[in-house]
């Protein structure tokens, strides 16, 4: 009787809405996490370190749109992004494209842009906006990167290094081994904060009542300040989340295209997995960043185009 009554506290209705809400995201991300740690494992293994240097512009500043237009090509989310983004560094792409990466690929890409399609019918505006303004916020931060960016932020694993000492394949394995022993770590690794990030969300889930929500609908900039916010405390998988902000009916189409801006390159899961693969150092630099020029982007392209 002692073990059922100090176990009740499960069995309340906001225990049970947090313990599916953490799982349901946990679950969502999970198969783009493997996504991402797999490609990241194969990169490291088999593919020849020079390789991106090589197709990349060898100047910096026009390295990172053409890596935020490759991001299109990845059909994953942001937690497929952090482990391949880590990868590309260590394999001597410059940060600033690898980061513009980093911030595209989950926005960009043709799963995402469908889903939109998808999910406002009828309204191409909304997926040439949300092509644009996420484009556009992946590029910004590459610069700005590139201008006021301190690779003292990053782990000093992931700090350059001088040409022609790029991190190479590991002494004494071979090559599936590399990969199988490089999953492992950073699926591992990457997981851990993965469910920190969730359980985070789930939290705000539960805590916050509908009413809140509704009453910021009505003005026009405070709506968007608010679902920049949602966006970054939901962690709604880039996947999914146009389904999120077309039910969002009492909001503007700016406001929810900012939320589809903000959400893929700012949440509480990314911020996590941000921190335990570059370091909480960047993450907090880069993810305050990312949030202002997000903001700016959705908010200027959403002005002029819907």
């Amino acid at each position: 009787m002692l073990l059922l009554g100090g176990t009740r506290w499960l069995d309340q209705p906001a225990v049970q809405a947090w313990r599916t809400v953490c799982l349901a995201i946990t679950v969502q991300a999970i198969p783009f996490l493997i996504l991402g740690t797999l490609l990241s494992g194969a990169i490291n293994a088999f593919v020849p370190a020079d390789l991106f240097t090589r197709v990349l512009p060898r100047r910096p500043a026009l390295a990172v749109p053409v890596a935020g237009v490759a991001g299109a090509v990845l059909p994953g989310c942001e937690c497929a992004s952090v482990p391949v983004a880590n990868s590309l560094i260590r394999r001597g792409v410059t940060p600033a494209a690898a980061f513009a990466f980093l911030l595209s690929a989950p926005a960009v890409n043709p799963v995402v842009l469908t889903a939109t399609a998808v999910a406002f019918p009828g309204e191409p505006a909304m997926v040439a906006a949300r092509l644009l303004a996420s484009l556009g916020t992946a590029a910004v931060m590459g610069w700005l990167w590139l201008w006021r960016g301190d690779e003292k932020w990053l782990r000093p694993a992931l700090r350059r290094r001088p040409a022609g000492h790029e991190h190479g394949h590991a002494h004494g394995h071979g090559r599936w081994t590399e990969f199988r022993l490089g999953f492992q770590h950073d699926f591992l690794h990457a997981g851990g904060f993965l469910v920190l990030g969730a359980m985070a969300a789930a939290t705000f889930n539960v805590a916050v009542p509908r009413a809140v929500l509704d009453a910021f609908s009505g003005t026009p900039w405070l709506s968007v300040l608010f679902l920049a916010a949602l966006a970054v405390l939901l962690a709604v998988c880039s996947e999914a989340d146009a389904f999120v902000a077309a039910s969002l009916t009492g909001f503007s189409p700016t406001a929810r295209l900012v939320f589809m801006v903000v959400g893929p390159m700012v949440d509480l899961k990314l911020i996590a997995l941000q921190a335990g693969t570059f370091g909480r150092a960047f993450a907090w630099r880069f993810s305050a960043a990312t949030t202002v020029v997000a903001v700016a982007a959705g908010a200027l392209i959403g002005g002029a185009l819907l």
